[in-house]
């Protein structure tokens, strides 16, 4: 049976999206994406393709962090943007988002790497583009995703509960014109790679996502892992 991405979503995500997305360009990404699993090595594994939107149902998200695309390394990326799994090693932007929580909340940075327990607790960690090859960072850009996980932004900014958008660096900076409800809160840095690290650090994100929820009556996020 053909790959049907939108089939494939959870279905409080797939309601939400569905009427966003164009089936003709949707279809043509499922087909790019099948034949992609099909003949290269792609990352995550496809069974990790939308972990991101099991993890944090439609009506639960409250914070969204915005990465590129996923880890391009063997065993890296599981669903989830900057996260990967529990034994595997940190990767450097992780390492970075770990002090400057660190510096920020004074939570001690993790030796996990696994941010499920921040999915969980509704932080949505969404990649703009959901695949990639081996070793190949970027390479699925421009094929469909772009408008995919465009859609699910636009479908959090009809939330009319606050949701937190934090982005990181130039490309996902990008992204602040789709969000126009004045109920959001809208949070921009660089990005927490080594290239551009020191513009990151002291920009305290997360006491800042937490002032945003509670401010608005939300419960505040536990960082802590």
């Amino acid at each position: 049976m053909p790959l049907d991405l939108v089939e494939s979503l959870p279905a409080d995500w797939r309601a939400r999206l569905e009427p966003l997305l164009d089936p003709i360009s949707t279809a043509a990404l499922s087909a790019f994406v099948e034949q992609e699993y099909a003949q290269q090595t792609v990352y995550p594994p496809r069974e990790d393709l939308f972990s991101a939107f099991r993890h944090c149902a439609f009506d639960d998200a409250r914070v969204l962090i915005l990465g590129q695309d996923p880890y391009h390394g063997p065993g890296q990326a599981h669903g989830l943007s900057f996260s990967v799994r529990e034994g595997v090693r940190l990767p450097p932007s992780l390492r970075n988002i770990y002090k400057e929580l660190a510096a920020d909340l004074d939570v001690p940075p993790a030796t996990t790497g696994e941010l499920v327990p921040w999915a969980d607790q509704g932080v949505l960690l969404l990649n703009a583009v959901l695949t990639v090859r081996a070793g190949e960072a970027g390479s699925h850009a421009g094929k469909g995703w772009e408008d995919f996980t465009d859609a699910a932004i636009r479908a959090l900014n009809d939330k009319p509960r606050r949701v937190v958008f934090v982005l990181w660096g130039a490309y996902a900076r990008k992204k602040a014109k789709l969000i126009t409800g004045p109920q959001h809160t809208v949070i921009e840095s660089a990005h927490p790679s080594p290239l551009s690290a020191k513009e990151f650090f002291g920009t305290r994100p997360f006491s800042a996502v937490n002032k945003a929820l509670a401010d608005a009556g939300e419960p505040e996020i536990d960082w802590s892992l």
